[in-house]
């Protein structure tokens, strides 16, 4: 939506609370119609929401040492603030949310959140991205609360490869809450992040495992944070090496589904699955971006890689505080850049990917 001058002086009055009724009125009828987009007219329909930056693995690229939580640091967003923060995301026109963390089925309440999310008028998918650890456990009343798919990191299939990766030895026990999933959901997918000299010779065991499975196996390229400079310069592998690989097997580009997010994806007759590649140091990435970000305590990221957090958390303790958080995140959403800058060796205030979700 592109808004002129005069009619952000006047969204920003109403934000402080000193527009009249009428001009609050006008502005969320003209946002409703418009939904949300940004100054370079890309569109938003997806939100990815973090539940927590806790984890229980200690993955070699995101937390070696285990999750240490700050001291003083506030809950994360209970499920009042969630269902206030979904309803007006998806009055602005996001239809799809995605719960991420840390690890969400570190929740006790995680049911209940899909249930609530998922009871909004116009929202119509809620996913998941999880280690899997719980996954066996809660892939049925996850499926009951709403859940739509599922998305499960697994960045080895080699079970002693998989623990020194992860710090954990459940390799296993994952791979039976994915055939779990496979049984009740229709969208199932695995994250492997690349990790040169580890996984990357697993592409054929990871090939075979979606031949027979209506699976899609995605592999993400390693990005620079705050805290893996030593990993990223050791094990970073671009995504165009396993890309080139699939064109010599007769694997070919699929189209992009729905509300689909960053993952280009590859299909081939004599396979179930799919391969998908997702190239954040490619050119253009962010061109199609569709997706924004809160983190676990309520505040907008516009940008995985930014340098900002906005808190929305203020505005998210009534309904009746709904049309000023709409206008607030309209606002601020002219402040999303046109890129990351991870070309430049630039990853903004993201310290850890557990800490705003991936």
């Amino acid at each position: 939506m592109s808004v002129e001058p005069q009619a952000r002086k006047m969204l920003a009055r109403v934000v402080v609370g000193n527009g009249t009724a009428s001009q609050v009125g006008k502005e969320i009828r003209m946002i409703e119609a418009n939904s949300l987009h940004d100054t370079y007219n890309r569109s938003f329909e997806y939100l990815r929401l973090s539940l927590t930056d806790a984890c229980n693995f200690r993955c070699i690229y995101c937390l070696p040492n285990g999750y240490q939580k700050c001291n003083g640091q506030p809950d994360p967003l209970n499920i009042d603030e969630i269902t206030n923060l979904t309803n007006v995301f998806a009055r602005l026109g996001i239809w799809k949310i995605r719960l991420t963390g840390g690890e969400p089925t570190l929740r006790r309440d995680l049911v209940e959140i899909v249930e609530r999310i998922n009871g909004t008028p116009g929202i119509r998918r809620v996913t998941l991205t999880t280690n899997g650890y719980r996954l066996k456990q809660l892939i049925e009343p996850l499926k009951n609360a709403g859940l739509s798919g599922v998305n499960v990191s697994v960045d080895s299939l080699d079970p002693l490869r998989f623990k020194k990766i992860t710090g954990r030895d459940s390799l296993g026990e994952i791979l039976l809450g994915i055939e779990a999933a496979l049984n009740i959901l229709t969208e199932v997918k695995i994250n492997a992040v690349l990790l040169r000299g580890l996984n990357e010779i697993e592409f054929d065991r990871f090939l075979e495992f979606v031949r027979h499975r209506p699976i899609s196996v995605r592999f993400i390229e390693l990005m620079r944070t705050g805290e893996n400079g030593d990993v990223f310069n050791k094990w970073h592998l671009s995504a165009k090496e396993l890309e080139s690989d699939l064109y010599r097997r007769g694997w070919e580009k699929a189209p992009r589904s729905d509300g689909g997010g960053p993952a280009v994806e590859f299909g081939h007759n004599d396979y179930a699955g799919r391969i998908g590649l997702i190239a954040p140091y490619a050119k253009d990435f962010c061109a199609g971006c569709n997706r924004l970000r809160v983190t676990n305590q309520g505040a907008l990221r516009l940008c995985l890689f930014g340098d900002s957090d906005y808190s929305l958390r203020s505005l998210l303790q009534s309904p009746d505080q709904a049309e000023k958080l709409m206008l607030k995140i309209v606002e601020l959403l002219k402040l999303k850049p046109p890129s990351h800058f991870l070309q430049e060796g630039r990853y903004g205030n993201t310290r850890n990917l557990a800490s705003v979700g991936g």
